[in-house]
């Protein structure tokens, strides 16, 4: 059995009830390959689906579709295709829903789910909640789940996002253009949300990492998204790092992703807009 299928491979997505199995249909080979990944019957899933072989009519052809020209990668919506049981597990979360608070991004986000859920639970698990972030998304990764049925149902007082980093060496402007495609996808699906978009976070130990000036040139740009209205815009970069702008173990371990210690000067710095909508948060714990 083909693990990954060649580029002359299709993925069908065969019928049920209450999922969908991927398959494998590999050119010159007429039998199906299933593969263990299970899907909710989710009809927006169908997105540019063409007719194809074996049992079912609704194929996802690999590669994915490339952006047509005057689109670019942040701002094309396409699915991660070895995260769809992430994806299943983000659905099957709105079952417990509708949430008041929702998080949203990458594997920096996402990790509120592991290295900082002590912190989580400590400061903010009073609200019902929950964190859609997939660890290696990149803008167009989370555009393409909210197309696809993630906010189904949801009416959530305010929205965390932070999203960018993944799209690493990518023009700037272009990330910025596919977050501002995302903060639309937010206002027009949750029109009673809030949205808290964050500036990406520095990374790399040293100060002059060049990751650190295009990082800044992404967070230039949607800074200018805060409206006044929707949008609240909040750096809080800075804070991780020491007075020489270096970052160190003890708070991003691998100058990524931030430790437990790390998740406590996000949280420090989100409380203000976290108690404006939700007044009875637990406050942050005096300073020793």
């Amino acid at each position: 059995m083909n693990t990954q299928p060649s580029e002359a491979d299709t993925i069908s997505l065969l019928p049920g009830n209450t999922s969908k199995v991927f398959a494998f249909s590999h050119a010159g080979d007429h039998a199906c390959h299933v593969i263990s990944i299970r899907l909710p019957l989710v009809p927006a899933l169908l997105l540019a689906l063409t007719g194809i072989a074996c049992a079912s009519d609704l194929t996802l052809t690999w590669p994915t579709p490339t952006p047509p020209p005057g689109a670019t990668r942040a701002t094309f919506p396409v699915p991660h295709l070895d995260w769809f049981a992430r994806f299943e597990t983000n659905l099957d979360k709105l079952k417990s829903g509708p949430y008041d608070l929702i998080l949203d991004g990458d594997s920096i986000t996402d990790f509120w789910q592991t290295t900082g859920q002590d912190v989580f639970k400590t400061r903010f698990g009073s609200i019902k909640s929950a964190d859609f972030a997939i660890s290696g998304d990149q803008v167009q990764h989370v555009l393409w789940r909210l197309q696809h049925g993630e906010l189904e149902g949801q009416n959530p007082k305010l929205i965390m996002l932070m999203i960018g980093t993944n799209n690493r060496g990518e023009d700037p402007k272009e990330i910025a253009d596919g977050i501002k495609l995302l903060l639309n996808e937010y206002e027009t699906r949750c029109p009673n949300a809030h949205i808290l978009l964050l500036g990406v976070f520095p990374r790399g130990a040293a100060a002059n990492n060049p990751d650190r000036d295009w990082i800044s040139k992404i967070n230039a740009i949607i800074s200018t998204y805060e409206d006044g209205k929707r949008v609240t815009y909040l750096d809080f970069g800075a804070k991780f790092l020491q007075p020489d702008g270096t970052l160190t173990p003890d708070i991003m371990p691998d100058f990524l992703h931030p430790s437990a210690k790390g998740y406590v000067i996000w949280a420090d710095a989100i409380q203000p807009v976290i108690e404006k909508y939700f007044p009875n948060a637990a406050a942050p714990a005096p300073a020793k």
